[in-house]
């Protein structure tokens, strides 16, 4: 997608006849436009526009080879910039997308993620074994890997990006953190995230206690209470560091205690997103219905279908069960029509 050489760089081009645009207003559109894209987004499209840079003042195909989603996200952040600068794409959307399809195809195995495992209720007990929840680093990532789990929730909603970046209008507080009673007076925690990927005004997610369980996220997370006292404008798994006081917990700090531990326990490598997976693993298989496992994970779509592991184990629930059960399972697997 070469550039026009003889065209100037600055967004927005406009007719002789146009009135003029003050500087401050296009800054100001400038400003709107972006604030489509959430930081996250900006920053991995940054990435993208600067392999775009490297490849077309070498004018090589680089040595490495990239997986299909990150060849996507690469051409996504081409678009952003087309349409944050004013440009009009030199290609067309339908011709981009075949390329793109055509990536996928070739993408080599070695360019692939491994699937990542699910965090299972066995594996948590035996992290749960070799943590410390006297300690108020573990007592608060344990706390944090249970709610993340039971509430089919990401890693990154209950978590920091850095201890240096909390912000009580983006991320979790204590706060955040409501006692319900359903009409069967059963307790529920409601969890309010201010600030989603896929909402700018926050959503809210819920798991219940599990009393006399291990893993009970309730009795987790009074202990982790216990340990780390805090005000209520604290982020909710803050925890007391010996050294810098009471810090929020990173998502780095997380996934680096699980990596450790599992390896130490021999388990599977466990990431950030085995939480997600296993929480979406866990209910499946207690039989609760895909539509509800749906919305527990918030998933506009049907996506959440990629989650599914253990399918002979998912499958034998639904085909076992009532007929009910069977039509939830059909609703979401088969095409329209069937």
């Amino acid at each position: 997608m070469p550039m026009d050489s003889s065209v100037p760089l600055t967004p927005f081009h406009f007719t002789t006849s146009a009135p003029p645009i003050l500087e401050t207003t296009l800054d100001r559109i400038l400003h709107v436009i972006g604030a489509s894209w959430t930081d996250s987004t900006k920053e991995l499209y940054g990435t993208g526009l600067l392999i775009f840079h490297v490849y077309s003042d070498l004018n090589q195909i680089p040595e490495p080879k990239y997986s299909s989603s990150a060849i996507t996200n690469y051409a996504s952040a081409l678009c952003a910039w087309h349409i944050l600068h004013g440009h009009p794409l030199s290609i067309q959307r339908d011709e981009l997308k075949t390329i793109l399809n055509g990536a996928t195809r070739l993408t080599p195995k070695t360019s692939k993620r491994s699937q990542r495992p699910p965090l299972t209720i066995e594996a948590v007990k035996v992290i749960r074994a070799h943590l410390n929840l006297d300690d108020p680093r573990d007592a608060a990532i344990f706390a944090c890997i249970i709610i993340v789990l039971y509430c089919v929730a990401r890693l990154g909603e209950f978590t920091v990006p850095a201890i240096s970046k909390f912000n009580p209008s983006e991320h979790i507080t204590r706060a955040g953190l409501l006692h319900l009673w359903d009409p069967e007076g059963l307790l529920v925690m409601k969890f309010r995230i201010p600030f989603t990927k896929c909402s700018a005004t926050g959503e809210d997610t819920q798991c219940t206690p599990l009393p006399g369980c291990i893993t009970d996220p309730q009795a987790a997370l009074e202990n982790h209470f216990r340990v780390n006292p805090a005000p209520q404008d604290a982020h909710l798994f803050s925890w007391k560091h010996p050294k810098s006081g009471l810090c929020p917990l990173s998502k780095t700090e997380v996934t680096s205690r699980l990596t450790a531990v599992s390896k130490a326990c021999s388990l599977s490598n466990l990431k950030g997103h085995s939480l997600r997976i296993g929480g979406t693993l866990h209910y499946l298989l207690k039989g609760v219905p895909f539509d509800v496992v749906k919305v527990m994970g918030r998933w506009a779509r049907n996506s959440f279908t990629l989650y599914l592991c253990n399918h002979t184990l998912i499958l034998a629930l639904f085909l076992q069960a009532d007929n009910d059960a069977l039509a939830s399972f059909n609703h979401f697997t088969m095409p329209p029509g069937c």
